[in-house]
């Protein structure tokens, strides 16, 4: 009689059975092609080995600034942005505080958020920026896919594993990651459904889990993908323990356009309203409605009590309006021009959009009726006789005006195809300075958040700048400010390679260093290029005043770069006596 331990197949025969298995399975297609470690041999230092280690959150984000974040993308939406970055943030900071006094709140209450809204209204758009600005792993999911297998959770427990190679393989991480679930209306049972609606409740009743605290196994049964990443992890690590994933801090947050939900609102208001109520819901708008949502309107919605408790957090969204799109389209941070604008850049062409250009597209993707999606169509529809046909030219300006929108067969005959390019040239330079112009106003209206965000002073000449960067690449304005900083930050570093130098200390002044930044960036001149000019213009001189009077300390201005004779002449003239004037500019002029 054999014992336990002879029942047990060593390393070399699971190995083989494995991989009948998978031939069995899949044929020659998937093989095991690496054998198994000793799983108590040591490793070396800088092995992939899977080490315990503390979660990775250092979260001290405000909501105040969270909601500045989304303002430079996202527009209207006011309420939703304040609810979203409130509760958000709370949820983080309150992870913080617990690790930092190492307790957990028995019976705590996740800050799991419902947003309602029609569709197009950036609804995914607004948690994907949250996401990255929070730095977490984030994962979305679409309700209809859960239905569609029954109700046994495993589609749900998935998003949790999508979670964890999000993080790249970082439990820790991703349990303080995001979880977006879209379309959760459409898991609503049928109220024209006689009896219970199984399949869609018990994909409710397979969220009550996640949503609150559970532990998800990463190894899923029968599945040999998933068997294979934990051959793979003991054979890289050693470690034959079960790997789960705890979701007691995974913020889960859900949305759907909830298009009945307003009757079932309006006539629970109605039914209460008394005097002046009732009159106010006939005049509201059905939108409006929305605000006025109750968990009880979910529950006749058709979502189960237990469901709707575990989303203490709504924020109902606005439809947005033919202007709201046109905003949209304005903001120079809106993916959707610089999208195209990349389509283009593709082929080495550069396209500015008119504002009455804009205009027009907000309409056409508001008679749409599906929200910002609409303005992708709209963008696309207008553009695509140019994207066909322009790069097979040698053009390398595109201006987009309103009659390239309503004519484009005319328009690109006579932009185009007309021998004098006179109007297709002068066309694109008035779009550069209108341009130019709005990013300069969207810089100045956002000035004080903007310089707070990226730690930068945003001068009036420092704007202009960074404008000018902005429309000369396909990017951000946030990108922008970053390039300029971290340009700023190279110029000051001259002062330091000059004292290194030639033992003097120079102070370049703001405008000074403007300029600089103009130089490097606009004209494309090289850092070492710029100091060897400064080194070339200053050095003797400022050593001559050096000499004479023992300063050390010298204040570089904007005139003083353009002018440098001027500005060591007014140093000799100020610092050294008249009887000597004369004689050291006359050794400066011999140096």
């Amino acid at each position: 009689m054999k014992t336990q331990n002879q029942n047990i197949p060593n390393l070399k025969e699971l190995e083989k059975e494995i991989g009948d298995f998978l031939a069995k399975k899949f044929g020659d297609n998937v093989k095991v092609a690496t054998a198994f470690p000793n799983p108590n041999e040591d490793y070396a230092e800088g092995s992939d080995r899977i080490s315990p280690s503390k979660p990775k959150i250092n979260f001290d984000l405000k909501p105040e600034e969270l909601i500045a974040y989304l303002d430079q993308f996202v527009v209207k939406q006011d309420s939703a942005k304040a609810i979203l970055s409130t509760k958000i943030c709370t949820h983080f900071n309150r992870i913080k505080h617990a690790r930092a006094i190492n307790s957990e709140l028995v019976g705590n209450i996740k800050n799991n958020v419902l947003m309602i809204g029609p569709t197009g209204v950036g609804k995914t758009y607004i948690i994907k920026l949250i996401a990255k600005k929070l730095g977490v792993p984030f994962v979305k999911g679409d309700a209809t896919k859960f239905s569609e297998t029954g109700y046994v959770g495993g589609d749900v427990e998935d998003l949790v594993r999508d979670l964890v190679r999000e993080a790249n393989g970082d439990i820790q991480l991703a349990q303080h990651g995001i979880i977006y679930i879209d379309e959760i209306d459409k898991i609503a049972s049928s109220s024209n459904l006689i009896g219970a609606d199984v399949s869609r409740t018990g994909v409710q009743r397979a969220l009550l889990k996640p949503l609150e605290e559970t532990e998800v196994d990463l190894k899923v049964a029968h599945d040999p993908i998933s068997m294979m990443q934990e051959l793979d992890r003991f054979r890289r690590t050693g470690d034959s323990k079960k790997q789960t994933v705890n979701t007691r801090n995974i913020l889960f947050i859900v949305s759907g356009a909830f298009g009945d939900l307003t009757k079932i609102i309006q006539k629970r208001m109605a039914d209460q309203g008394i005097g002046f109520g009732a009159t106010i819901v006939r005049v509201q708008k059905q939108d409006d409605i929305l605000k006025y949502v109750r968990s009880e309107d979910l529950v006749k919605f058709g979502f189960e009590s237990e469901f709707v408790g575990r989303l203490p957090v709504k924020a109902v969204f606005e439809r947005l309006e033919e202007k709201d799109l046109y905003d949209i389209l304005k903001n120079p941070n809106n993916p959707i021009i610089l999208g195209k604008k990349l389509d283009f850049a593709a082929y080495g062409i550069d396209v500015k959009f008119d504002d009455d250009a804009l205009c027009l597209l907000a309409r056409q993707a508001y008679e749409e009726n599906t929200g910002a999606r609409g303005l992708v169509s709209a963008v696309e529809k207008a553009l695509i006789l140019f994207e066909t046909r322009l790069p097979s030219t040698a053009v390398k300006e595109f201006p987009v005006t309103a009659d390239v929108i309503l004519h484009p067969e005319k328009m690109f005959k006579m932009l185009f195809l007309s021998p004098e390019p006179d109007l297709r040239e002068s066309l694109f330079k008035a779009l550069c300075l209108k341009e130019l112009k709005n990013v300069i106003d969207y810089l100045a209206a956002n000035s004080k958040k903007l310089a707070e965000k990226h730690n930068f002073t945003l001068t009036p000449a420092r704007m202009e700048i960074i404008a000018k960067y902005y429309a000369k690449n396909v990017t951000t304005t946030g990108d922008a400010i970053q390039q300029i900083k971290n340009v700023y930050e190279k110029v000051k570093r001259i002062e330091l390679q000059f004292y290194e130098n030639h033992d003097i200390n120079i102070v370049l002044e703001e405008d000074a260093v403007d300029l600089i930044i103009e130089q490097l960036t606009t004209h494309s001149h090289p850092t070492d290029e710029i100091y060897g000019r400064i080194s070339q213009d200053f050095e003797f001189g400022l050593k001559l005043v050096r000499e004479k009077t023992g300063k050390t300390r010298f204040f570089i201005t904007r005139s003083a770069l353009l002018d440098p004779e001027a500005y060591i002449g007014k140093l000799i003239k100020e610092y050294i006596k008249p009887d000597a004037s004369a004689s050291s500019e006359s050794e400066l002029t011999e140096k």
